[in-house]
């Protein structure tokens, strides 16, 4: 939810704060959902075919030195032994062919999907130019179209690890910061609603967005232990809700951006810890996928969040430690915390009854500040994703129960 983070800090006062007020609430929120949006914006959407599908059919149909080429879909271990039984001149052709394919395939060696996705932004970058200029588009299309060319030329920077590119729709990507193929441990920014292509980086406020929260991250890991080998990720390659309509209610985008992000961390091979930092309705997707995430990820850090579909920590069914922070101004905190049906998103995680690890978020401001440098927040998510886990600060009233795992009443 992090785009309305612009409507800035919020001292509501809620007429109580009982069970019986917040169901009220919950109903009234239903209501209004059902009656502007409907359950068929829930359960009969179905994306347009864009141009990877368009590249997938197309790989599907081709060969290189007589061989077929493997299913996208299929398991990382098996794509990498199939590039690695092809020479280097083989690569970057199926690279520089089938750039939409081979810069989203897991089993990829990393540089190689580099490659590609230098190649499949550029082409993004073109189409865009050529839509500023197309007369049949409105003036708000076309400036539109010029907006994500300077998005893809910002991307097409040198020295840019663009990992996953998909441009259709609003679009997915994923970004590096650091040396993924020889990294320990892994960091990986999971962002909240209204995150696409337009929105991946932002010029004004660039730490509320994916890449300047990742890079924010990783410059903060690399200050707390200089000498250690980290990488950041901005995973923004799932598709998030736009706005807070019936989808940022539910839970159905999640779980298909849960999905995403189990196969994704399954793709981190050479890395011997993950850590999830989950914005917003990021956490929804991290609470979903908890329960199968790969045994790698020792840590779950939520901020700002509206639930995590579970009622407690237990619930999520992870062995790995659950962290959670907001800051006392984010106007996340008045939204009901509970599910009916399909709408709501479950326990709130800083409360003492769910039990996670909660922990300080000094110095944050307002529901998108939580990268900022300087905070509590920031610092803790470096400490947490080198694994100092003893130099953490936790939120009033638990300063030793977040480091030892033994949650207690916090105030936030």
């Amino acid at each position: 939810m992090s785009s309305f983070s612009e409507l800035g800090s919020t001292s509501t006062s809620w007429p109580g704060d009982s069970p019986a007020w917040r169901a009220m609430l919950a109903l009234a929120v239903v209501f209004v959902l059902l009656a502007t949006t409907g359950w068929t914006a829930i359960r009969n959407h179905h994306p347009s075919p864009g141009p990877r599908e368009a590249a997938v059919a197309a790989w599907n149909k081709a060969r290189i030195s007589g061989r077929d080429l493997p299913d996208p879909d299929a398991k990382p271990a098996e794509l990498s032994r199939f590039f690695s039984s092809l020479t280097t001149a083989q690569n970057n052709r199926l690279a520089e062919r089938f750039p939409l394919v081979v810069g989203n395939l897991g089993g990829a060696p990393v540089e190689l999907r580099y490659r590609a996705n230098h190649f499949a932004v550029d082409d993004a970058r073109q189409v865009a130019a050529k839509r500023m200029k197309d007369r049949k588009l409105s003036a708000v299309g076309r400036q539109e179209a010029g907006r994500l060319m300077h998005r893809f030329e910002s991307m097409l920077t040198k020295g840019r690890q663009i990992l996953a590119f998909d441009p259709t729709g609003p679009g997915r990507a994923a970004e590096v910061f650091g040396d993924l193929p020889n990294a320990d441990e892994v960091s990986v920014v999971v962002p909240g609603v209204d995150t696409n292509l337009a929105n991946f980086e932002r010029t004004e406020r660039p730490n509320t967005a994916p890449v300047g929260m990742a890079r924010s991250l990783y410059e903060a890991e690399r200050a707390e232990r200089p000498g250690a080998r980290t990488a950041v990720v901005a995973w923004a390659d799932y598709t998030s809700p736009a706005g807070l309509g019936v989808d940022a209610a539910t839970g159905r985008l999640a779980e298909s951006g849960a999905v995403r992000l189990d196969s994704f961390v399954d793709t981190l091979t050479d890395a011997s810890r993950v850590s999830l930092f989950c914005h917003s309705y990021g956490s929804v997707v991290c609470g979903v996928a908890a329960h199968s995430l790969s045994s790698k990820v020792t840590d779950i850090a939520v901020a700002g969040s509206p639930g995590m579909r579970a009622q407690s920590a237990v619930g999520l069914g992870t062995r790995a430690r659950v962290w959670a922070t907001r800051d006392a101004d984010d106007w996340i905190q008045d939204v009901p915390y509970m599910e009916i049906g399909e709408l709501g998103h479950g326990a709130d995680p800083v409360s003492a009854g769910f039990g996670a690890r909660v922990l300080s978020a000094d110095g944050a401001v307002g529901h998108a500040g939580y990268f900022e440098p300087g905070t509590k927040s920031l610092e803790n998510f470096a400490e947490i994703g080198v694994g100092a886990l003893g130099s953490v600060d936790c939120a009033p009233m638990s300063a030793t129960d977040c480091r030892n795992g033994i949650p207690g009443s916090v105030e936030v």
